[in-house]
């Protein structure tokens, strides 16, 4: 067990294999492409950007602002690159794209501690610590192999996903909190009248739809149908469907409303909820001014917009800890849109974390995990945590960590928010590599 192999040179290999080596350990880093590449790729270059060049909002208000910082505070590869390679995006990090994966890519190949193989793996390595990082486009031949190792029903193919709104924004004099027929009242529900109701269904059926690429050849079932396409099959299907009101009386009244949204926690500290049922492929603008003509929620901030799109991923809370090494299978680790996570922001830091721990069990050292004040810690302790039987990916978000009691403007406590945070993993980070404090 004398070596890290990493599977897969996107954004979380790259991190991963990058951190693992600067720690002294040697990496094998693997890469199907350019041999074989997947329908989204064009390059063999590693961390090729496929969606957008952007990795999120900057600034001290901003959640992925904060994790930003945080791995330019651990000396990130990707955010190193990042920074040198950058293009003015108002108040986002984005990048020149080619560039940007040439920095990366010459790093890396060049780097004394890291062997590139440009090969497609079908199964994993028998011997050292593995790091899985092969994205959201997995090989069939891997996917499979991963089925028999994990469990068929943990390895989902097809994201589709509900919006989730901040706690914190959603308005607790209109939502009630019940469960259908008096059942555990673990729901949030959001009722509406007649008159309201038609005023929902005129923004949702004017909403616009997203395009899917060619490849993804998306599918609907019945069992997850969005929201738009059970609007189109008729003006009272959601409100028999997701909306159903039967059994959810609201206490203020004592009578059942005309339709209802319910919201279930994502979070054990719910500070993240989201709309039951609401699945949806609808441009992001588009699913904002839906969830905002839904009365309780007129003034919700959305922290992960629904999504219906391909989307290889594991159901991280039934196998991995929060320091992303499977529970079953301790030589193994997982990181980027793999474990759960959504963006290429996200992506990276999990990969850094996941390179962290590798080279740490390859040196007899335990597994660390960030502190829950940082984005990080809180990405990672979501992942582990989150309700199984709903699990979504997610991106960085002010629900992941905890609260501040402090008073003052939003804008004012999630600066404290970020100053806290960053100082946390700082020290955590110093620590963690025997180093002193900043």
């Amino acid at each position: 067990m004398d070596t890290v192999h990493v599977i897969g040179a996107g954004l979380a290999g790259s991190e991963a294999a990058y951190t693992a080596a600067r720690l002294g350990v040697r990496v094998r880093l693997y890469e199907m492409r350019p041999q074989r590449l997947t329908p989204a790729h064009r390059t063999g270059a590693f961390a090729e950007l496929v969606c957008s060049n952007s990795l999120g909002g900057e600034g001290e208000t901003n959640a992925k602002g904060l994790l930003q910082a945080e791995l330019r505070a651990a000396g990130s590869l990707v955010l190193r690159a990042a920074d040198r390679h950058r293009v003015p995006a108002g108040g986002a990090l984005a990048v020149e794209r080619e560039a940007f994966s040439q920095e990366i890519t010459q790093g890396l190949s060049s780097h004394p501690q890291v062997e590139v193989v440009r090969q497609e793996l079908t199964e994993l390595p028998s011997e050292g610590v593995v790091v899985l990082a092969t994205g959201p486009l997995t090989s069939e031949a891997l996917a499979q192999h991963l089925q028999g190792l994990l469990g068929q029903e943990w390895l989902g193919f097809y994201d589709a996903a509900a919006p989730v709104v901040l706690g914190e924004s959603i308005n607790l004099e209109v939502a009630y909190r019940a469960g259908r027929y008096g059942q555990s009242a673990d729901y949030l529900n959001c009722p509406l009248n007649e008159e309201e109701y038609r005023r929902f269904y005129e923004v949702l059926s004017q909403a616009r739809r997203h395009t899917p690429h060619d490849w993804e050849k998306l599918e609907f079932f019945e069992g997850c149908m969005p929201i738009e396409e059970l609007a189109r099959r008729g003006y009272d299907t959601p409100r028999f469907g997701p909306m159903k009101p039967v059994g959810l009386p609201d206490p203020r009244t004592g009578r059942e409303p005309y339709a209802v949204v319910q919201l279930r926690a994502e979070d054990r500290r719910g500070q993240m909820w989201s709309l039951v049922g609401f699945q949806t492929g609808l441009k992001w603008g588009d699913q904002k001014l839906v969830v905002q003509s839904i009365p309780g929620l007129e003034r919700a901030e959305i922290v992960r917009y629904g999504v219906m799109h391909r989307n290889t991923y594991l159901c991280a809370p039934r196998l991995i800890a929060p320091s992303l090494r499977f529970r079953e299978h301790p030589r193994l680790l997982v990181c980027g849109v793999l474990c759960g996570v959504e963006g290429y922001l996200e992506s990276a830091a999990t990969g850094l974390l996941a390179g962290l721990n590798a080279a740490r069990l390859l040196q007899g050292k335990p597994p660390v995990v960030p502190p829950e004040e940082s984005m990080l810690g809180g990405l990672v302790r979501y992942l582990a945590s989150a309700n199984p039987e709903n699990f979504q990916p997610m991106n960085a978000n002010w629900g992941l960590v905890p609260a501040e009691a402090g008073r003052g403007r939003k804008a004012e406590r999630r600066a404290r928010l970020f100053q806290r945070g960053l100082w946390r993993f700082a020290e955590w980070w110093a620590e963690t590599l025997g180093l002193t404090p900043a």
